[in-house]
């Protein structure tokens, strides 16, 4: 296992990490996701940590908190010997302090996390999306203080746009306040959405990716290709409407080029997008997810070995898509690009 830092901090994270989410799986979304119960989540975290995959990730919104409290259990006695990570800011109720990220939602939200995980600190707490309605100041004052009582060690976000996120990264900087050295962010072969804005942002501020959703909501597992029905046994019947979209024409290319790389190397579908994340810029680690032992192992088989220069460009033609405006002059005319070179 290859191991990084995430962002400009001393934080060292494995290029794989694990999702959590289908922990104590619950409710229409996560419900699908996958039903992991502790006995069997002990399981996946030991065949995780033997490969060296040590940063656990979840949520308190994933199953109203099952997937924490199942987690805990199953990293029970070996506290050390992990990372976790979890996010909040989500409606957990239908109160009105029941969402956002006010101090008084984040010092709560915190303690009932450190509950429901069984341990006194987490080692990253991301807030899982801007509230617009919390200054950001009292953010940024609360997460440091947060911080100072040793209840966390490092802070990120997931889903903010550029501007949220260099707003929050500029009244750190000015007040010296920590900063936020992760961003949790949806990125695949099917979405490059975050190479048009947020990398090059990432990269100039020393905020490190973890990539959500990295096989594109389920569509690049090799079993959704040109002409042939979406499987039975398919999540994407129940959750398609909740993840990102996906251009069917576009994603049968992918696949496509993904199926002519499998048959050189001998990789799975799978194995082979996770292979392309990992070499992108400014990603520190990739968050898989399974909801079996063998779905993990195969996932695992993505580190070890590279895709030559060839078979990326190969993935990087089939997926490339037209940047919104402002960015795609920048891609598209030689005066653009030569004054901002893409990173990728």
């Amino acid at each position: 296992m290859e191991y990084r830092n995430l962002g400009a901090s001393g934080l060292r994270v494995p290029v794989l990490s694990f999702g959590a989410g289908t922990f104590g799986g619950s409710g229409p979304l996560f419900g699908a996701w996958g039903n992991t119960d502790a006995a069997e989540a002990r399981r996946m975290v030991d065949i995780s940590i033997e490969a060296g995959v040590n940063l656990f990730d979840t949520a308190d919104v994933y199953s109203a908190g099952a997937s924490e409290e199942v987690l805990g259990h199953a990293i029970k006695g070996r506290r050390d010997a992990v990372l976790i990570s979890t996010k909040m800011a989500l409606p957990m109720g239908d109160g009105p302090a029941d969402w956002g990220t006010s101090r008084a939602r984040l010092i709560r939200s915190t303690e009932d996390a450190l509950k429901r995980l069984g341990t006194d600190y987490v080692d990253l707490l991301q807030l899982h999306a801007f509230d617009a309605s919390t200054p950001v100041e009292e953010v940024l004052s609360t997460l440091d203080g947060l911080i100072a009582a040793g209840k966390i060690r490092y802070i990120g976000v997931s889903n903010f746009s550029g501007w949220q996120l260099m707003k929050s990264l500029a009244v750190s900087e000015r007040d010296g306040y920590a900063r936020y050295v992760a961003h949790q962010v949806y990125y695949s072969l099917a979405g490059r959405d975050y190479e048009w804005e947020l990398m090059p942002l990432a990269a100039d501020q020393g905020v490190g990716a973890l990539v959500w959703s990295p096989l594109a909501w389920g569509r690049l597992t090799g079993k959704i290709r040109r002409g042939v029905p979406l499987p039975a046994e398919s999540r994407l019947h129940q959750t398609a409407d909740y993840g990102p979209p996906v251009d069917e024409q576009k994603l049968y290319d992918i696949v496509d080029a993904l199926d002519d790389i499998a048959a050189e190397t001998g990789k799975t579908v799978p194995q082979i997008a996770l292979n392309w994340l990992i070499g992108r810029p400014t990603v520190a680690s990739v968050i898989i997810g399974a909801r079996n032992e063998e779905q993990l192992r195969q996932n695992l088989g993505a580190v070890g070995w590279s895709l030559s220069r060839e078979q990326v460009e190969k993935l990087d033609r089939a997926s490339l898509a037209t940047a919104p405006y402002p960015y795609f002059p920048y891609r598209r005319q030689e005066g653009f690009a030569r004054l901002n070179p893409p990173l990728v």
